[in-house]
């Protein structure tokens, strides 16, 4: 597809696509994975991918290595094949415990087995219940040689009775049904939020989208986006941002929420919601944006795109990332859904170089988020300021070490939030180049569950992520009390909202990302 062009208030904006080689593997994982050593392994078995990873290549963005998730029903065991994307037959194959969340594919195939149920079936084909997906998405059913069967919990709506909403186990090895299982929540009459509309179609593709923002003859920004389905992550990672550069000079190397979990208070728990959720960032939601495609999955936008923050209403025409300009910035914005969820991951870039990151949390109709409940999300900001290695410092009036509001941060560590002090912190190079992070004043403060509001850690392989579980965040498992200063440095940063049903204030966190001395 041909490179688009945004132009506003002198800002022009060029998206070219990044896409061909290595990149269509992902069009076809089942049909690549058949190639590989996994092919032999499963050769006659009934199987799914339920979950398929790429890494690319830190210059080219192509896919150098794969990460792949199969249930396999007939043998009812999970494996995970990793291998590198050009000899994918040398892959090696693991059993694991992990179970990523049911794609749309897997809930049709699990809609279908509940429309043979002689008791639903009539009512789900007639429309007087209304499946969707549930949470938690998966109520799997351990047998006792410790095996495991993949079962999937899904929600029926219906508008004409007295209960709502119910829910149902679908065991997708023996496709057996059981209504009202443990660990779903309770049948309710009562719900929350607007209905959930499913209304454009899903989007393929694995490339990526290359942003240069100009004022006059001058670069502001360059940097690649890369789409929610496929951001990095075992459960993704929203909009994710790579090597991202202002006037010239590295800012990021990667930007992403690859955490996000959400906890109900015991009102909630009462009614089998909860007691917490870890939630994924790869489900793309449809949205209202009105342009033309970069890429399948990333759209030039004449006018700003809505969201159900903006629109109040769920469905559009839309899956993806949709770029637009208002107010001197770009806008780079998507939907997420995560059962009845739906979230906002946005990323707005200003020509003074401050970067707002943005994520909202909302819901489609469900008994839940009509109790009390708590959001976390955890940015990653991976700083490589003009490429140099840095140092945190953090802000406090009145001082906190000696007489200066500054004090570098010496080894990795977690700090809370604390506004009467006004904290802040902000990286620096060896040049004393940096940026600024700045609290926003909803972005709420760490309880129990929240765990933290900010992490330094040294920049190490495998820390993509905290692992696949538990609920609760575990960015914890990085501090070993190493030296930071002047190192490569890993930022992590959480929003926290109480979400209440009778309302309390905007449903977005963020921070502010500030460049200074540049």
């Amino acid at each position: 597809m041909p490179t688009q062009v945004l132009e506003s208030g002198g800002l022009k904006v060029k998206l070219e696509p990044i896409s061909g080689g290595q990149h269509e593997i992902v069009e076809d994982p089942q049909g690549f994975l058949a190639r590989s050593s996994l092919g032999a392994e499963l050769s006659g078995a009934k199987h799914r991918v339920v979950s398929f990873q790429t890494e690319d290549d830190e210059d080219t963005d192509e896919p150098v290595n794969f990460e792949a998730t199969v249930y396999d029903y007939t043998n009812r065991r999970t494996l995970v094949a990793s291998g590198s994307v050009d000899d994918p037959s040398a892959a090696s194959i693991t059993e694991t415990s992990r179970h990523p969340h049911p794609d749309p594919d897997e809930l049709a195939e699990a809609v279908d087995i509940l429309k043979r149920d002689p008791e639903l079936g009539p009512d789900i084909e007639s429309g007087a219940l209304e499946p969707y997906q549930a949470m938690p998405p998966l109520l799997n059913n351990t047998l006792p040689d410790g095996s495991v069967e993949r079962t999937v919990n899904v929600g029926l709506y219906s508008a004409q009775r007295d209960v709502r909403h119910r829910f149902a186990a679908v065991n997708m090895v023996t496709s057996r049904t059981t209504l009202g299982p443990t660990g779903a929540p309770h049948e309710h009459h009562r719900d929350c939020g607007v209905r959930g509309v499913d209304s454009c179609p899903p989007t393929r593709g694995s490339g990526k989208v290359r942003v240069t923002v100009m004022k006059g003859s001058q670069e502001l920004w360059s940097l690649v986006v890369v789409k929610p389905a496929i951001s990095s992550g075992a459960n993704g990672s929203g909009v994710e941002l790579r090597r991202v550069r202002y006037r010239g000079d590295k800012v990021l190397h990667r930007a992403h929420v690859p955490i996000l979990n959400v906890e109900y208070e015991r009102t909630g728990n009462l009614d089998g919601c909860g007691p917490s959720y870890r939630d994924w960032q790869n489900e793309e939601a449809c949205f209202k944006a009105e342009g033309e495609n970069v890429l399948p999955g990333y759209r030039a936008c004449t006018e700003p795109a809505e969201t159900i923050f903006e629109s109040g209403r769920d469905g559009g025409n839309f899956r993806g990332v949709a770029f637009y300009i208002r107010n001197q910035q770009l806008f780079l914005v998507s939907e997420l859904a995560a059962g009845w969820y739906r979230y906002a991951s946005e990323w707005r870039l200003h020509e003074d170089g401050t970067i707002r990151p943005r994520f909202g949390f909302n819901a489609v109709r469900n008994p839940c988020t009509c109790k009390p409940h708590h959001h976390h999300a955890y940015w990653r900001f991976d700083f490589d300021v003009a490429e140099m290695p840095g140092t945190v410092q953090e802000f406090n009036d009145p001082p906190l070490v000696g007489d200066r509001n500054w004090h570098d941060i010496a080894r990795e560590t977690r700090r809370r939030k604390r506004p009467s002090s006004e904290r802040k912190w902000r990286v620096r190079n060896t040049d004393g180049k940096g940026y600024e992070l700045i609290p926003s004043a909803g972005d709420g403060q760490a309880d129990d569950f929240g765990v933290g509001d900010m992490w330094v850690v040294r920049k190490r392989p495998g820390q993509i992520e905290d692992g696949f579980g538990p609920n609760r965040a575990r960015i914890e498992q990085f501090v070993n009390n190493q030296s930071v200063k002047d190192e490569r440095l890993v930022v992590w940063y959480a929003g926290h909202f109480r979400h209440s049903p009778t309302g309390n204030g905007d449903h977005i966190v963020g921070p502010r990302l500030e460049p200074f001395n540049w």
